[in-house]
């Protein structure tokens, strides 16, 4: 079973435990306010476009409003069930390649929001499916803002240039970790080595899309 799926699982399992009220990683936003998000994000076109282009978000304000309104078991209940059939997020390739970072993170973004949270031992497939993320162009994307060259070293693989420049700061921890750094979040277990300078800039770096 693919990253996208058994993440999916696992996090609707989560929301059940915790509830609606929990905090999560994500800046303001309580569990509840997480699963709305990822509802839009599947099921609301307009409203998905919303949340980035602003004389539409009012479309995502009316959806976000329709889900709160509706009971917390409904709404795990829906998001366990994956993307609807028109959407092709949710088709065979395509799920894994939109959803399975997506599904992980969001995952990780509930349990860290926890007290006491330790990372995970992950399967085989899903460290190698998120080691594919690390290496792909999104993570350079991610760091566009960086003033230097930034160098991800995971266990077992060559070093991964995340982007050019000097001096070079590299970040040394597990793949699924170094994927939360470079999507915003810093609950994160790296090791920054290099220039210290550069490395306290990146401690700070905006990052992300």
């Amino acid at each position: 079973m693919s990253l996208a799926r058994t993440e999916r699982a696992a996090l609707a399992d989560l929301f059940e435990q915790v509830g609606p009220d929990q905090p999560t990683l994500c800046e303001g936003w309580q569990t509840l306010d997480l699963l709305i998000h990822l509802l839009v994000r599947e099921r609301d076109p307009l409203g998905a476009v919303g949340t980035q282009v602003k004389p539409l978000h009012g479309f995502t304000e009316k959806a976000q409003d329709s889900y709160r309104a509706r009971p917390w078991a409904d709404l795990i209940s829906e998001y366990r069930g994956g993307p609807p059939a028109w959407n092709p997020t949710g088709w065979g390739p395509l799920n894994d390649l939109a959803n399975g970072g997506e599904m992980f993170i969001h995952h990780e973004d509930v349990r860290r929001g926890q007290a006491g949270w330790r990372p995970r031992e992950l399967s085989l497939a899903d460290t190698a499916e998120l080691t594919r993320s690390v290496k792909s162009g999104l993570s350079r994307l991610a760091l566009r803002k960086a003033q230097s060259g930034i160098v991800a070293q995971l266990p077992g693989q060559d070093p991964v240039v995340l982007r050019k420049g000097e001096p070079v700061v590299t970040l040394i921890g597990d793949p699924g970790e170094v994927v939360l750094w470079v999507s915003g979040r810093d609950a994160v277990q790296i090791e920054f080595d290099g220039d210290p300078a550069a490395a306290g800039s990146l401690r700070v770096l905006q990052r992300g899309f």
